[in-house]
């Protein structure tokens, strides 16, 4: 019933800018932390950044002062802005979210399907 959904992704060259959408839809009463992830080839998962509720926002460090979360809550939409990419950057970006579908339910966690990013020299 609740989906989301990432777009914004594909080449790049390196020193390049690329931002990436995740938008949640479907049957959605609030919606709490929303981050970032990503998988580079041979990989772990690891956090990109995150965005709570309260406005508080973190990140990884090697993405510090490059990439910057946002989210619209109207829009229900989080945003991933990438400035300065690198080569390293390059992996499939995830986009996750706790939401609550009613009052009475409890947070669940979400994940879209994954947005692929690839910085080239």
């Amino acid at each position: 019933q609740v989906q989301l959904v990432e777009s914004g992704g594909g080449l790049v060259q390196a020193g390049g800018s690329r931002t990436l959408s995740c938008a949640a839809s479907g049957s959605i009463f609030s919606i709490g932390a929303m981050g970032w992830y990503r998988q580079a080839p041979g990989k772990q998962r690891e956090l990109v950044a995150t965005f709570t509720s309260g406005g508080i926002t973190n990140y990884a460090d090697s993405v510090k002062g490059r990439f910057t979360i946002s989210r619209n809550n109207t829009r229900n939409t989080m945003y991933l802005q990438m400035n300065s990419l690198k080569a390293e950057d390059t992996a499939v970006y995830y986009c996750t979210a706790k939401i609550r579908r009613a009052v009475s339910d409890g947070w669940f966690d979400y994940w879209g399907q994954g947005t692929q990013v690839t910085v080239s020299s």
